[in-house]
């Protein structure tokens, strides 16, 4: 019988603790009452002179390994709020709604707890979902939003009209729920352009014990909810200064959803897209991602002949 793996898991994800604490951040949870409790990590000291971020994790790990590669870069210029979304890490609830609405309504109540009254909103991938939603339903809290990878503007009958590598929800679960180092290997094939080294089946079965599959069928729930009845005529038209942010040749959401989500927004929106780039940015990707991101949030004194000359035209 073969040993056991060392846990590469437990190990970074507590050398991620260390560090966003020393970046100065403390983890919290906030009890919103009729059984739902959201974590969340927050400033351990609120400065009112730097605007807030809130930064929504995708499908996968927490939002503190989701958003680690970016997280140095924000401190310094925002207040900073990594939540994990309802079941993942101590983020739970005894409600039966699994709808990206139920998300954005748990975020804006940590939010007010935490005396966050206003902020910019960063979602990734399924996060882009529920910050669509948080700007759509508390327009007075979100400022600006950074949308990544997020197929809003999707219908349920572009699954029909082979938009998507999957057929069915069922096969789109299974990749996106992986549950055996080959499904695993799967979905790293689905959200990467480029192939990665070969990950050892015990480094991957590793991974997955630690993330645990206790809150497969929730997670489930969710998924099934973004595509059952989806209409482009029921997505409400948010009005925050949107930057969209769009893989080239993302698998998961084809870039089609990301120019379809720019004639939605019209003039509220810029698309730009990450050339050589999948689903996930890693690497060289996510910094010039992280760049974009900094220059629509921080950099708001544009010129308007510079601006006018950058919205919907960032496309590389």
């Amino acid at each position: 019988m073969m040993a056991k793996c060392f846990s590469f898991s437990k190990t970074y994800d507590r050398w991620l603790r260390f560090s966003y604490s020393w970046a100065g951040l403390k983890s919290t949870t906030t009890d919103l009452g009729d059984g739902t409790v959201m974590h969340c990590w927050i400033p351990k000291t609120y400065n009112p002179n730097k605007p807030n971020l809130l930064l929504v994790h995708g499908l996968g790990a927490s939002g503190m390994w989701q958003w680690s590669m970016f997280i140095s870069g924000f401190i310094e210029r925002f207040n900073v709020y990594v939540p994990d979304l309802l079941f993942v890490g101590d983020s739970f609830t005894t409600r039966p709604e699994r709808t990206e609405q139920f998300q954005a309504q748990c975020l804006a109540g940590v939010l007010k707890a935490q005396g966050a009254k206003k902020t910019n909103v960063v979602g990734a991938s399924y996060g882009g979902f529920v910050a669509y939603s948080l700007a759509a339903q508390f327009p007075e809290m979100v400022e600006k939003l950074v949308l990544c990878g997020a197929g809003v503007c999707m219908e349920e009958k572009d699954m029909e009209d082979g938009m998507f590598q999957v057929k069915s929800m069922d096969e789109a679960v299974s990749i996106m729920l992986p549950q055996t180092p080959e499904k695993m290997n799967e979905l790293l094939k689905v959200v990467l352009y480029k192939p990665v080294m070969t990950i050892p089946t015990c480094f991957m079965q590793d991974f997955i014990d630690f993330m645990g599959t206790g809150y497969l069928q929730e997670w489930t729930g969710f998924l099934n909810a973004l595509y059952q009845d989806r209409k482009m005529s029921n997505l409400p038209k948010i009005t925050q200064p949107t930057l969209i942010i769009w893989g080239e040749y993302d698998k998961v959401f084809p870039l089609e959803l990301g120019h379809r989500l720019k004639r939605h927004l019209e003039e509220n929106a810029q698309l730009v897209v990450i050339k050589d780039c999948g689903h996930a940015a890693n690497g060289r990707e996510a910094k010039e991602m992280y760049e974009h991101m900094k220059s629509f949030l921080v950099d708001p004194l544009l010129s308007p002949k510079k601006a006018n000359q950058t919205k919907g035209q960032k496309v590389h």
